[in-house]
């Protein structure tokens, strides 16, 4: 059975989507980020990048939540989309992966996380986070989905972060994208995603963001944690 290492977030959601929508079997195993355990040796085996969501199927390992959305879509024949939109679907695949992704994330930190506000790093975050929802909602006009006709993996991964735009951008900015607003809007209405939402919910995760959480998530403001993290 595959083993699916989750910690709540974006990138995990969207691997929890997935299997929920296909019913493909797995086992939960938990890693708690705020207590570091994404840098133990033993899950850093599973991703040497030390983050969440990975996969272990039977020794074959995944890591990135849109190479695991990949890698499932092909093992088990569902959401991949056809052969005629293959290209469609890695190209925006991509594009999610590098851009929509890591400029959320971005902008989440520098607006709520950051230990100073840095007009700067707010203000470019931010904007290429609006940029990226703005060529997605352009995209979404006149489409009921991401590629083609039918719901695939890239409505699962640009769903993922698009779930945060309250946290990204602020609370009620998506409406100022309404066509993209409207594919969320359909995307969480699906049964899948209600029980996806619920994943892990008994796992006694930590919610306090303490100095030991800061150490874990951001080993690179405290340089002493080197050798513990694996950042040197």
């Amino acid at each position: 059975m595959i083993k699916f290492y989750y910690h709540p977030g974006p990138n995990p959601m969207k691997v929890a989507l997935f299997f929920e929508e296909t019913g493909l079997p797995y086992e939960l195993i938990p890693v708690d980020t705020l207590k570091g355990e994404q840098h133990l040796p033993e899950f850093r085996a599973i991703n040497p990048n030390g983050k969440t969501p990975a996969i272990d199927d039977d020794g074959a390992r995944v890591f990135d939540s849109n190479a695991i959305l990949l890698y499932l879509s092909e093992k088990s024949g569902q959401l991949g989309g056809t052969a005629e939109t293959r290209s469609e679907l890695l190209s925006w695949m991509m594009f999610l992966a590098s851009g929509l992704g890591p400029y959320s994330g971005q902008c989440v930190h520098f607006r709520h996380a950051a230990p100073e506000q840095i007009p700067y790093a707010v203000n470019r975050y931010r904007r290429e986070a609006q940029r990226h929802y703005g060529v997605l909602n352009a995209h979404l006009a006149e489409r009921t989905y991401i590629v083609g006709e039918e719901y695939s993996i890239a409505d699962i991964a640009a769903w993922g972060w698009i779930d945060k735009a309250n946290v990204v951008l602020g609370e009620g900015e998506l409406a100022e994208f309404p066509h993209l607003e409207s594919w969320y809007d359909r995307i969480s209405q699906r049964p899948a995603v209600a029980r996806a939402r619920v994943i892990g919910q008994d796992v006694p995760f930590q919610s306090e963001m303490d100095d030991r959480a800061k150490r874990a998530l951001y080993p690179q403001n405290f340089p002493e944690n080197d050798t513990a993290t694996g950042t040197h």
